[in-house]
């Protein structure tokens, strides 16, 4: 019967060999949530998280403050809408 540090050793090989570049933005979330203890599939995720981020979309004071926000809202949900067809 294998010991805990042999099972572990073959498990963190095992994580070594997924491939998280060649998930979906989907299937990589999945992932990790499947396997919250893949310390490389959560960097990996938050990675791909920061890739994504609009960062700032417009500042307070703006005229045209609500066109943008708007807009941000709207893109966000077809490219969610998107992902899940």
């Amino acid at each position: 019967m294998p010991t805990s540090a042999q099972r572990e050793g073959r498990r963190s090989i095992l994580m070594r060999k997924v491939d998280y570049a060649a998930m979906s933005d989907q299937e990589l979330k999945r992932y990790f949530l499947e396997h919250r203890n893949d310390e490389s599939a959560f960097q990996a995720y938050l990675q791909r998280r920061r890739q994504q981020s609009p960062g700032i979309i417009a500042k307070v004071g703006e005229p045209d403050f609500d066109t943008k926000i708007q807009a941000a809202i709207t893109q966000k949900l077809q490219s969610t809408r998107k992902e899940h067809d």
